[in-house]
């Protein structure tokens, strides 16, 4: 007899049971501080509305109309088809994941999340595949680390290689290490039937066919399918937007209300003993529930040294914050996605993004007053733009301009990472079967 405590049901009964009076706490909690200090609230709701218009409007909703377009054409299945045999060695994931990787990388969060969803609906991706997806694409766009984080927040572009390598660096790595946890049956079947179309006609004739059996089982006309992806992105950008707005007033009221104190107390405390400086927990405090203002209070203190306030901010966004957790949240509810595993690998891809900081900076940046190799050469673009054009103006010209070429970069970094992993994969198989023979 199976006692009641170590039943699986009981135990995820008593765990969402525990989460729920723990979420309906916390927000009766804030809704009392509201009511206390309506205008503390109102001031960073408009915060919140001001960050939401002149970042991430400009940045996502394009990026949101566009994933729907090329679901809804099959260019998706198409480049997944091409793209498997370099997904497959390198993360043990489908070809469509590596338009994924591509789009979330120059997207940022929560666009991965947004395609994996409706990748899981369609059956293309499992849903352990689509949890080491989410895990890996939850990152920030170049547009917003760039211009708004190292432009905006440091007023230094020349700290922008640095932060970028040590972020993607680091979910890159997360994605690589995940390919050697359990493998499942499913995940194999989809494998071999993918394997298998390429096997019979070709890998560029079944991308096409792919492609058009994708055009034909979404049926809508040009016009509906822009209108319907519209419709939908608007509301999305509702979402995101009225995340970001209630996290941006909940965070003031909590600091106000002196209910962090005893965190950013220990915080500081704790910060010393890994090298940092203890005025850096307000940087932390405020990452850990929304990443622009956790990014903006790290570049704040401009007595504290630069590589210590871009490992911080380098943190801040490889953890996303509660609000980007609770967009994912939100986009993966109805696809059987657990939170837990995601929390954890975005806490583990901050620390590797705050480590791969101090070890690119040697190679990157020359001093505090010097700039990093090679930076004003090769994007004079984005060298000699001032803090001041950072804004909605800015957003939607880099957005026309540097998506297009980031795009390409990540799928060619894809196939050449691929092309190694299957070499290394026939040299091992190689000297496998060598000293098999010995």
């Amino acid at each position: 007899m199976v006692p009641l405590s170590a039943n699986p049901e009981n135990k995820d009964r008593r765990f969402a049971l525990a989460g729920a009076l723990a979420i309906g706490g916390a927000a009766l909690l804030i809704g009392c501080l509201a009511l206390g200090d309506g205008s503390g609230a109102l001031n960073a709701s408009l915060r919140g509305v001001s960050v939401w218009w002149e970042v991430l409007f400009p940045a996502l909703f394009p990026f949101f109309v566009l994933s729907e377009l090329l679901l809804g054409f099959g260019i998706v299945h198409f480049m997944g088809t091409l793209l498997d045999p370099f997904m497959r060695p390198l993360f043990r994931l489908p070809g469509v994941g590596g338009f994924i990787v591509s789009m979330g990388f120059v997207s940022g969060y929560p666009v991965g999340a947004r395609l994996t969803s409706r990748l899981m609906d369609q059956k293309l991706v499992t849903r352990d595949e689509g949890e080491r997806l989410v895990a890996m694409t939850t990152t920030s766009d170049p547009i917003f680390l760039i211009g708004a984080v190292c432009i905006g927040f440091f007023g230094n572009s020349h700290a922008a290689p640095v932060l970028a390598a040590a972020h993607y660096s680091g979910a890159l790595l997360l994605g690589i290490a995940s390919r050697f946890g359990k493998r499942r049956g499913d995940t194999l079947q989809i494998a071999a039937r993918t394997d298998n179309r390429a096997a019979k006609t070709g890998r560029w004739r079944a991308a096409l066919t792919a492609m058009h059996r994708a055009r034909l089982e979404d049926g809508r006309p040009l016009g509906i399918l822009l209108q319907q992806s519209l419709q939908s992105s608007l509301a999305l950008m509702m979402i995101v937007g009225g995340l970001v707005v209630f996290f941006s007033a909940a965070l003031d009221l909590l600091v106000h209300g002196g209910l962090l104190t005893p965190v950013r107390q220990l915080a500081a405390q704790l910060l010393p003993w890994f090298g940092l400086p203890p005025q850096l927990s307000e940087a932390y405090m405020h990452g850990a529930f929304e990443v622009t203002l956790g990014a903006k209070a790290a570049a704040a203190d401009s007595a504290i040294a630069l590589v210590d306030r871009i490992a911080v901010a380098a943190f801040v966004l490889s953890w996303a914050g509660l609000s980007v957790h609770a967009q994912v949240a939100g986009l993966m509810s109805s696809s059987g996605w657990r939170y837990w595993p995601f929390a954890r690998t975005r806490f583990i891809h901050g620390l590797i993004a705050m480590l791969l900081v101090y070890v690119f900076w040697p190679l990157l940046y020359r001093g505090e007053a010097g700039e990093a190799a090679g930076w004003s050469s090769v994007f004079p673009a984005w060298a000699n733009v001032s803090s001041e054009s950072v804004g909605i103006r800015f957003g939607w010209q880099a957005a026309l301009i540097w998506p297009p070429v980031l795009f390409a970069c990540a799928i060619g970094l894809i196939v050449v990472l691929g092309t190694a992993a299957i070499g290394m994969r026939r040299i091992w198989s190689r000297l496998a079967s060598d000293s098999a023979k010995d």
